[in-house]
């Protein structure tokens, strides 16, 4: 049978334009996704002293946050439209809204202004992860790998990313544009990427299904409820006790989220929470206490740590999806032990006055994080790490807002400078540790799902009765000579006769073949 022309030349197509779209969306990947995550840190207050009188510092301070809440609130949304949108084109809309943020940034005078571009930002930033996570998914195995390890990268240098374009400034606005260049060549290479995936004949990228983005929107709940809590904290002035009260419910109310699911869904769903809770939340703890001023080798003596740790982020992440494809079960528990070593070594070499001795706890922070994630996302469908992306970025917020009132706690009647950096300090060592008994505790939890699923009826293989006899194997299929002797029927089971269609040997006609 003679193939169909345009089937022909679509997969030749497909065929021919391969490479190009993998190594399109391996630079997509290392710009894009730093980008989105560099919109999370507010910075404003690093430059007040360049504010305008007229402007309210504390309301500009408060929209300046609005970018995570709406990051969080975009990715369920669009993990959910990609059924209908495809990834590339969601692709370009994030970064799109990137660019238009960044070009309003420059002419923003009020806080209304400044809120509109923050939210656009958070909402392209948010349109940006699930889309990158579609294109790659089906993809060289590499590729997936490389979203892991420059997703826990970007996290781990988000706070230092967003505080380099501040050193030496004249304006303000530069918190709302740090990297103009950068977005552009990131648009520049998502366009050029839509258009070789159209002429290799638009391969389809993964979906969840239905039940999939139930769960997807449902995840959408708690984004909003740790938003709003979020919001009224800062709007309202509330104490450091309440703060820390409503951010354990945060952590809660994810957590129950998590629990969703199959065992496989609910493996990287805990995951992806340790890790939207701990990773950047301490990062950028330690980068604030790191700063020159208060003693430390600034960000010049911070970069090597950085790039140590963002380069076996992703060595390890290629490894464990080349070498490791189904060691989920014991290499994620094992990532997120890494983590708490990461958290216990922060208490020990933090602060420091240079930045080498940091590799540690850098280090076990991001492989720990991107073995975790490589090694569950493996093992599940799109629609399950689409609901595991969705509770990792609120536990973000979540693990700000904890941070915050523990800072808050440890802060509270300081007067000198001497005591704001020691109150800094004690702030990052106390949330190292309650960062490490969380994740401790998610891994209980891992492991009491994981021991649920493995005694559950869905993983017992199911046995068929046979016919008048126990509960055994059974020959669904007979051949011609078992059973009663007859051609092309089927066994008898609980007295019903019934016949399957019989092929007629060859040279006779189906008059001839109407009995077996």
């Amino acid at each position: 049978m003679a193939v169909p022309p345009s089937q022909r030349s679509s997969d030749s197509a497909g065929h021919r334009f391969r490479w190009q779209l993998d190594v399109l969306l391996g630079l997509i990947l290392l710009t894009s996704l730093p980008l989105a995550i560099v919109s999370i840190p507010n910075t404003l207050s690093v430059v007040a002293g360049l504010l305008p009188g007229d402007l309210d510092q504390a309301g500009l301070m408060r929209t300046q946050g609005l970018a995570l809440p709406a990051l969080m609130l975009s990715v369920p949304l669009a993990a959910v439209a990609l059924r209908r949108v495809p990834a590339a084109y969601v692709l370009v809309a994030g970064l799109a809204l990137v660019a238009v943020s960044d070009a309003a940034g420059g002419y923003a005078g009020s806080e209304f202004v400044v809120g509109v571009v923050r939210v656009l930002r958070g909402v392209g930033a948010g349109l940006v992860l699930p889309a990158t996570l579609a294109a790659v998914w089906a993809r060289t195995p590499v590729l997936r790998a490389l979203w892991v390890g420059v997703f826990c990268l970007s996290l781990l240098v988000a706070q230092a990313f967003a505080l380099w374009p501040l050193d030496d400034v004249d304006s303000w606005r530069v918190t709302l544009q740090p990297y103009p260049l950068v977005t552009g060549v990131a648009l520049a290479l998502a366009a050029v990427h839509l258009g070789v995936w159209t002429l290799s004949g638009r391969p389809a990228a993964p979906v969840p299904d239905v039940v999939e983005r139930g769960r997807v929107l449902l995840s959408a709940g708690p984004a909003v409820g740790i938003a709003v809590v979020a919001v009224s904290t800062a709007s309202e002035g509330w104490r450091a006790g309440w703060v820390i009260v409503l951010a354990a419910v945060a952590v809660t109310a994810l957590l129950v989220m998590a629990s969703i699911g199959a065992a496989e869904s609910r493996t990287v769903a805990y995951t992806a929470v340790a890790v939207g809770l701990v990773l950047l939340p301490s990062a950028a703890q330690i980068t604030m206490v790191e700063m020159g001023g208060l003693g430390g080798p600034g960000l010049r003596g911070l970069w090597l740590p950085y790039g140590v740790a963002g380069v076996l982020a992703v060595a390890v992440s290629v490894w464990v999806r080349l070498h490791a494809p189904a060691a989920g079960r014991w290499l994620a528990p094992l990532g997120l032990l890494a983590m708490v070593a990461g958290l216990c070594s922060v208490r020990l070499v933090v602060p420091s006055a240079d930045g080498l001795p940091l590799v540690l706890p850098f280090g076990l922070l991001v492989v720990g994080a991107a073995v975790a994630l490589t090694a569950t996302l493996q093992e599940v469908t799109f629609g399950a790490a689409a609901f595991g992306l969705s509770l990792g970025v609120a536990g973000l917020l979540a693990g700000f807002l904890l941070g915050t009132g523990v800072q808050m706690a440890m802060l509270d009647g300081a007067r000198s400078v001497q005591e704001l950096v020691d109150g800094f300090v004690g702030a990052l060592h106390w949330w190292a540790l309650i960062g490490g008994f969380l994740v401790v505790l998610i891994i209980a939890l891992v492991a009491v799902w994981a021991r649920r699923g493995e005694q559950s009826p869905e993983n017992t293989p199911e046995r068929l009765p046979c016919a008048g006899g126990p509960v055994g194997d059974v020959l669904l299929v007979p051949s011609a000579e078992e059973g009663d002797g007859r051609r092309g029927e089927a066994p008898a089971a609980g007295g019903d006769d019934k016949r399957l269609p019989t092929v007629p040997p060859q040279g006779q006609s189906p008059e001839d073949a109407s009995s077996p």
